[in-house]
């Protein structure tokens, strides 16, 4: 509720106007747009992504949670970020640094080309992104919760190609570790490198 409050508010301090459409690209379980559709009763949201198994999650989870009117402004693809014919938006979002995932240059400029298009007039595109000097060397740092403990396992960094691997291990609490429960593979951009496509493709 918190992220999607700041990208209304965003929207409106930039737009001086109210945006109603939000698009949530590599949206997995999209909790964003069901928190989206709760701001007002006219706010649609759609989101994008790949993996069936994580909208599985998303379907049975966050989607019953919603009433019955915001449902129907909630719509969900399994699809590529890449495809032009994406429903346009008044914002696309782009979070947790999951366009790391495109290794090649040439492809996240394609990514952001298409996002661009499919931006309504007056558009933004919200993205965040992940680095600091400690990403690039190997560490794991761990974090107690209520039950059990989350592990942040920067494995390895290829300074070469700028190739990361990443792991997030969980441990309840009197049990067995659960190694590799999430993986990421991803070149890691920095903000100047951002930056510079994001201009290059206008």
């Amino acid at each position: 509720d918190v992220d999607v409050k700041f990208f209304r508010d965003t929207y409106k301090e930039l737009k001086d106007k109210k945006p109603e459409t939000f698009r949530e690209d590599f949206c997995g379980t999209f909790k964003l747009s069901c928190e989206w559709v709760k701001l007002n009763d006219s706010f649609k949201a759609f989101g994008v992504d790949l993996d069936p198994e994580p909208i599985a999650y998303g379907k049975e989870h966050y989607l019953p949670k919603l009433k019955d009117q915001q449902i129907e402004r909630v719509d969900i693809q399994e699809g590529n970020v890449l495809d032009p014919e994406l429903p346009k938006a008044d914002i696309i979002a782009a979070c947790n640094f999951s366009y790391f995932i495109f290794k090649q240059r040439k492809t996240l400029a394609d990514y952001f080309k298409n996002v661009l298009g499919g931006l309504n007039e007056d558009g933004i595109f919200i993205l965040d992104i992940f680095g600091g000097s400690e990403c690039y060397e190997p560490n794991e740092e761990e974090t107690e919760h209520d039950g059990f403990s989350y592990f942040w396992d920067q494995d390895s960094f290829d300074p070469v190609t700028n190739e990361a691997m990443f792991y997030i291990h969980f441990k309840p609490k009197g049990e067995k570790k659960m190694k590799r429960a999430f993986t990421y593979d991803w070149r890691l951009y920095s903000i100047p490198e951002v930056k510079e496509i994001l201009q290059e493709v206008g």
